[in-house]
């Protein structure tokens, strides 16, 4: 028989590189796992399913308004759909946070689409909507949050996002009840329920209905109808189906760039070079009138192996994207700055900008281990704000800060490196940087 009058030695928090890591609180664990969480995608060193397990399991030892919060900044910040669901989910099952499900579940639902996703991920471990209904009823809250929910929507956007699949919005409304506000509102939920509600002229609902790729965007772009995100991610398509290239072109000239980040110009242009100029042009478009952040500021960024895999199974953006939009966001606003890459060793970034800069990132160094803790020794000094830009999995201890000192983290691993002085950011959207322009003031 095994002893058992013995102390047990508690085990260290450790990097997957097994560097010491900090061993974080419930509530920082659940928001370094959400804040980078492309939902049940595995990332380099966890499965994803690991991931979704992680959240749930955190958030009944977090208290309910800050899980609530951390779903809202997830969706409205960090620009997130599927992790904040899969809290309000978790909620739904505690007691104790359920009486902030139906008020989260509203706001954070900004997609007609998003409370068929809530309902998938509520009923994800059961198979048939009949199935569902009996195994797993929905509790007073989540069928308040829901209704409310859908009473945001217009006959546009409901018609829009009204897809096949095991959950359909008219199920929403019946396992809702929800009640109409108006006579108007009453005509359009029948008419979904009828499935008789006028289809919208978008892309996907030409090309489902089986119209000529290259004369839906022609025209859509003509009548100025395709938004700004949808012609980012159909350039490659829309030059393959034969639409002129000075048709795209100047529709990314006039595009509204101010909603979006710079990862997204990153992402496009990976796919689509030949548009390198017009992309680039309203990435700055997209960060006129910024704030600046003051003083010196010395960036670090992760070119490591680890940082190289997609940000999930369905994107061709990588890790490393997010990172350089990250590093051009902030050689554009910051007043005084350099910007060196880490991997096995530490290399200084020329002074470029927009995609140059990424260029000058991607192709530093070869993208080996990570050795963060050499690169801050290294880069690291007093009166200089130093930002680093990492999944945090380091090989070496790291050292505290000599002076401000940012870990933003791009992944949502369970164990980081920040610790000490080390002020610790999750998220890679321009809003990691507000956040340390306003912490500062």
């Amino acid at each position: 028989m095994a002893k058992l009058n013995i102390f047990k030695r508690k085990k260290k928090a450790r990097t997957h590189e097994g560097a010491p890591a900090r061993a974080f609180g419930p509530e920082a664990q659940l928001r370094r796992s959400v804040m980078n969480c492309m939902l049940w995608e595995d990332q380099f060193y966890e499965d994803g399913e690991a991931i979704g397990d992680r959240i749930q399991a955190l958030v009944p030892k977090v208290e309910p308004e800050t899980v609530a919060q951390i779903a809202i900044d997830a969706r409205e910040k960090m620009k997130l759909r599927h992790a904040p669901l899969l809290l309000i989910r978790a909620m739904a099952a505690s007691e104790k946070h359920r009486p902030l499900v139906a008020s989260t579940l509203e706001r954070v639902i900004q997609r007609p689409d998003e409370m068929t996703e809530f309902l998938a991920i509520y009923w994800s471990d059961v198979i048939g909507l009949q199935q569902q209904r009996k195994r797993r009823p929905m509790p007073a809250q989540v069928k308040k949050g829901l209704a409310k929910a859908f009473a945001k929507f217009d006959a546009y956007q409901l018609a829009k996002y009204d897809r096949d699949g095991p959950v359909r919005l008219r199920d929403v409304l019946f396992l809702t009840h929800a009640k109409p506000a108006t006579g108007e509102q009453a005509k359009v939920w029948k008419e979904l329920v009828d499935g008789t509600l006028e289809s919208p002229d978008t892309w996907e609902v030409n090309l489902s209905a089986g119209a000529s790729k290259k004369d839906t965007f022609e025209r859509l772009i003509a009548e100025k109808k395709l938004g700004a995100l949808a012609l980012l991610r159909n350039l490659r398509g829309m030059l393959g189906a034969g639409v002129p290239k000075k048709t795209i072109a100047k529709a990314l000239e006039v595009m509204r760039a101010d909603r979006v980040l710079p990862y997204r110009f990153v992402a496009a242009a990976r796919y689509a070079p030949d548009f390198e100029p017009e992309l680039e042009k309203a990435m700055f478009r997209s960060l006129e009138g910024h704030e600046k952040l003051e003083g010196e500021t010395r960036i670090l960024v992760d070119v490591s192996g680890s940082m190289g895999v997609a940000m999930s199974a369905r994107s061709e953006m990588m890790r490393i994207d997010a990172a350089c939009g990250l590093a051009v966001l902030a050689r554009e606003i910051c007043e005084d700055v350099e910007i060196f890459t880490f991997s096995n060793i530490v290399k200084k970034v020329p002074p470029r900008r927009g995609f140059a800069l990424r260029d000058a990132i991607v192709q530093s160094q070869p993208h080996g281990g990570t050795y963060l803790g050499k690169a801050v020794a290294e880069v690291d000094r007093k009166g200089t704000r130093l930002i680093v830009i990492t999944d945090e999995q380091s090989h070496d201890k790291v050292p505290a800060p000599k002076g401000d000192g940012y870990m933003i983290n791009v992944a949502s691993y369970r164990n980081g490196v920040g610790a000490g002085d080390w002020t610790c950011v999750d998220g890679f959207s321009e809003a990691v940087i507000d956040w340390i322009i306003a912490q500062e003031k």
